[in-house]
């Protein structure tokens, strides 16, 4: 069959995915669709780095602000909705451009994972949040950990919601997600990407990236926004895991500084983009464009134009 043809850019957070992806979206006749997992949330804006009209430059976005930051979103809903959207730009014969920085997101879709959203057990779920909450994340982790040891090391033990979620998919299947992963492999993914990941070769130039990202966000209003985020204290929920809000709840409750909460955002999002770098780069399949300064934009934009010209021949 004729695969359809798909552009990917990603990397760490605060690396300029966004630029570049509306760059060659313009180049060649294509629109963006949203691969970051908390970019599909309104109300987040600042903490999140929705891209704003400017940085659009009137070239559709597809799967931004699609969601209450009260509800949950699964990967398996992203998928299906990206899915969609690829096949519908493509009936138009325009090019989709997936930008992100969630890795789980973007393997999925090239790899052509399906996840079984039938397997679910939400009495189970909820038992297993209220546990959460009276003996801790660690205890579900450990319980993870006997029944799906390979699933349990590759997810921290506060990333309560894909814990719970693994924990539910055993529970109600009985097979554990390396076979379950296999089986979703057996059919051939309708896509053709093209993989472009951004890096900088001197990793102290992305982390005063980070720094001054958080320091214009502060100056934008972040802390109002997260004052009037309605879901920081609802466990389970998807948005509450952003990096962006959760490090300023105690402040804004009065037990600590805005100081010493703003180093701990900006080392938290530090770490993010080293865990995001880990796993983009064990994918052999992306290019990678390298720079040691923002200002060598232009040198991998070009790079990226001819990558993108030799693969939609």
């Amino acid at each position: 069959m004729n695969k359809i043809k798909i552009i990917v850019v990603c990397g760490a957070t605060a690396t300029g995915k966004t630029r570049l992806a509306v760059d060659i979206a313009d180049k060649f006749g294509g629109e963006v669709i949203n691969a970051d997992s908390m970019q599909v949330y309104r109300g987040m804006d600042i903490a999140c780095a929705m891209p704003d009209d400017s940085e659009r430059k009137g070239i559709p976005h597809h799967l931004f602000g699609i969601r209450e930051a009260e509800q949950v979103f699964s990967v398996a809903e992203w998928l299906g909705l990206a899915r969609e959207k690829i096949a519908e730009l493509a009936a138009k014969s325009v090019l989709p451009v997936v930008v992100g920085g969630t890795g789980l997101y973007i393997s999925s879709l090239v790899e052509h994972i399906v996840f079984d959203e039938h397997g679910q057990n939400k009495e189970f779920r909820e038992e297993m949040y209220r546990l959460a909450q009276t003996r801790g994340n660690s205890y579900l982790w450990e319980r993870l950990k006997k029944v799906e040891p390979e699933t349990a090391e590759r997810l921290h033990e506060n990333n309560l919601k894909r814990v719970v979620r693994a924990l539910e998919m055993y529970e109600v299947s009985g097979v554990k997600s390396g076979e379950r992963l296999r089986q979703s492999r057996e059919e051939a993914s309708p896509f053709e990407a093209l993989m472009l990941g951004i890096d900088f070769n001197d990793r102290k130039v992305l982390y005063e990236r980070i720094e001054r990202r958080i320091d214009v966000m502060l100056d934008n209003g972040l802390i109002e926004e997260a004052r009037n985020n309605p879901v920081l204290l609802t466990p389970g929920s998807t948005s509450a895991q952003a990096i962006g809000h959760k490090e300023l709840l105690p402040f804004l409750k009065g037990e600590s500084s805005l100081e010493s909460c703003v180093e701990m955002l900006k080392m938290k999002t530090r770490n993010y983009a080293k865990r995001q770098l880990t796993w983009f780069r064990k994918r052999e399949c992306i290019n990678w464009l390298h720079m040691n300064d923002i200002t060598e934009y232009a040198c991998i934009l070009e790079k990226a134009k001819f990558l993108a010209e030799n693969f939609l021949r």
